[in-house]
């Protein structure tokens, strides 16, 4: 299964963005009618699932869907993938689509777009519908870790209403290559790390082996918010209501990896650094990641290798998250039979499928990120990402989320590239951010 089949190359290089401003989301009620919870539409009927991905994700989907045509002959379902450059493209083209009329049931909606599609209330609240299936919900939430349930409800929810079903999560960790950590006669973390043991490594590695110790990009998700995170900070308030990008600890992560930079432990940005690649043929000690890299590094048959450990810290731990998630569309005429889907999304059926098939983020269900099928032929120590979610922090989904991450990320590539000074490139940075909360 291709890693877009749940949240896309979010995180291949940039952090995933929700919903850009450019097509306006149309209000509920456009292009169908609305129905009522739990009783709205019929219980059979076509179903469209609309999805981030393109047309070798299809057959996919195809396949994992079989099943459920078997199951519910009932129900003419209809999946269409969006084949975008990012989560906003994505977005876009689903905005485009509603404000046409276009027939939308389910959605795969990434952190970042979740409460924009929520807050313009195009999304059918599914409290009736779990009430109804209150055992097989309580059945699941029991296999999902509480994290993702708490952060769903505290960002994701509104006025005391349930408006998603949980799907795979990444969080981030670092892949590092044992066999270049070894040649220079240095051993792997194997609990929390400092920036400065962090740093001596790569010296070292750098010295014995000539290895980069890490790359320097400047993807929101993947670069950014990591380093903001593990120095106690991060670009937004906890609301989203406001940006905190230019403090002392900001500045201080920035300058960290400018450092790296100039000093050769990290290349210069820019350009197309492949860094699975990179580190497999020797060149690249370490990188970021979620789960997605393990399917790169299947390919290029280096595993065995390669181990995950946690970001280094600077006195605070921390991690992005970002997962999936499926509501109902109040524009969707077979509301019922929308829930019907939902609920094979939430299934064990559906969860061992998209394991076993090498999806590109952690399963939503612990019983499936703790077995064989997601903890074999994968880095040693891959567990680390389920444990990540204690200190994990959502990326952001404010109504402006797309236009801020650019402005974020053009300031980081400033301050690692060295195009401006750290403080400089934040402080303006920070400045542009605070009149788009205006």
């Amino acid at each position: 299964m291709s890693s877009a089949l749940t949240r896309r190359n979010l995180l291949r290089g940039a952090g995933g963005a929700a919903l850009a401003t450019g097509v306006g989301l149309p209000l509920a009620g456009c292009g169908g009618d609305g129905g009522s919870g739990g009783g709205g539409g019929q219980a059979g009927g076509t179903v469209t699932f609309v999805y981030y991905g393109d047309a070798e994700d299809q057959k996919a989907y195809d396949a994992l869907f079989n099943r459920f045509r078997e199951e519910h002959p009932e129900i003419d379902l209809k999946f269409q993938g969006i084949a975008a450059d990012s989560w906003a493209d994505f977005a876009n083209a689903v905005a485009t689509r509603l404000a046409g009329g276009q027939p939308v049931d389910v959605v795969q909606i990434a952190t970042e777009g979740q409460r924009i599609f929520m807050s313009k209330d195009l999304l059918e609240p599914l409290d009736s519908y779990i009430a109804k299936d209150q055992a097989l919900v309580d059945a699941y939430y029991a296999d999902t870790p509480e994290p993702i349930r708490r952060l769903l409800q505290q960002y994701a929810s509104q006025d005391g209403h349930t408006f998603y079903m949980p799907g795979g999560y990444n969080t981030m960790a670092l892949y590092i290559n044992t066999d270049i950590w070894s040649s220079a006669g240095v051993e792997p973390p194997t609990d929390t790390w400092s920036w400065e043991e962090f740093r001596a490594a790569g010296e070292e590695i750098k010295a014995k082996t000539g290895a980069f110790l890490t790359a320097a990009g400047n993807g929101y998700f993947t670069d950014v918010m990591p380093w903001l995170l593990n120095n106690g900070t991060a670009p937004l308030s906890e609301d989203w209501g406001s940006s905190t990008l230019n403090t002392p600890e900001a500045v201080e992560a920035l300058t960290f990896v400018r450092q790296l930079v100039v000093d050769g432990l990290a290349p210069e940005p820019g350009g197309t650094f492949d860094a699975p690649t990179q580190m497999a043929q020797g060149k690249l000690a370490s990188f970021g990641g979620g789960r997605w890299p393990t399917n790169d590094l299947r390919r290029l048959d280096f595993i065995e290798p390669v181990q995950l450990v946690r970001w280094p810290e600077n006195g605070s731990a921390g991690t992005p998250v970002g997962w999936d998630a499926f509501p109902i569309l109040k524009m969707s005429k077979n509301k019922d039979a929308a829930w019907t889907l939902i609920t094979y999304l939430m299934s064990e059926e559906f969860g061992d499928a998209v394991t076993t098939g090498g999806g590109a983020t952690v399963p939503a269900r612990i019983s499936d990120a703790t077995g064989p099928a997601f903890l074999d032929d994968a880095p040693e120590n891959t567990e680390l990402l389920v444990e990540l979610l204690e200190v994990a922090t959502p990326i952001p989904g404010p109504d402006r989320g797309p236009e801020m991450q650019m402005v974020i990320e053009e300031a980081w590539l400033q301050g690692v590239s060295g195009t401006k000074d750290p403080q400089t490139a934040l402080a303006d940075a920070d400045s542009r951010l605070q009149g788009m909360f205006a």
